[in-house]
């Protein structure tokens, strides 16, 4: 039986459109075919490229978040009566 997989982003236009749980599903599907072996030595290599790409990706999400978060409790800190 083939191994299907969904299509992954191949250029940095797809991947900064990608959300955070776009990427850690590719992610998971990309360790799934490197654990059990369904991809060559020269295939992991690429796989761990992309993979390589989409963590940089999470992590940018995860730092636009918090820096978000950290605006909003500056915001909220600097109201008169919020709790500290």
């Amino acid at each position: 039986m083939p191994v299907t997989t969904k299509k992954t982003p191949k250029d940095s236009d797809d991947l900064a459109k990608m959300t955070f749980e776009e990427a850690i599903g590719h992610l998971e599907e990309i360790i799934e075919r490197v654990e059990q072996g369904k991809v060559g030595i020269e295939r992991a290599l690429t796989e761990y490229e992309r993979g390589v790409k989409l963590v940089g990706r999470c992590k940018d999400i995860l730092n636009t978040v918090e820096q978000r978060i950290e605006e909003l409790g500056a915001a909220n800190a600097s109201k008169p009566g919020a709790p500290e």
